[in-house]
């Protein structure tokens, strides 16, 4: 667990599903080392854990912070010393 600031929070519970992804990793990649986004749901976001699992491995790390039942929270950080 870490406790480092968000940079940013994205509520996807209002956008259209389609565009949820790209925002959420749009907005990833503008995290620096050791910053991270507050990401709120409605729904356990698991398979977006998988995407990131594939796309950006040893990259990121993911922590719950609320687990429903009506709206999910997880913060999503990028790994200090992962990247440039």
């Amino acid at each position: 667990m870490t406790t480092t600031p968000y940079k940013t929070a994205i509520d996807v519970r209002t956008i259209k599903p389609r565009d949820r992804h790209p925002l959420i990793f749009g907005t990833f990649a503008h995290l620096s080392p050791g910053e991270a986004l507050l990401l709120v749901n409605d729904h356990d976001p698991k398979p977006l854990y998988y995407q990131f699992q594939a796309e950006h491995g040893g990259e990121f790390d993911w922590e719950y912070l609320e687990n429903g039942p009506e709206v999910w929270q997880v913060r999503i950080g990028r790994v200090l010393g992962c990247c440039a």
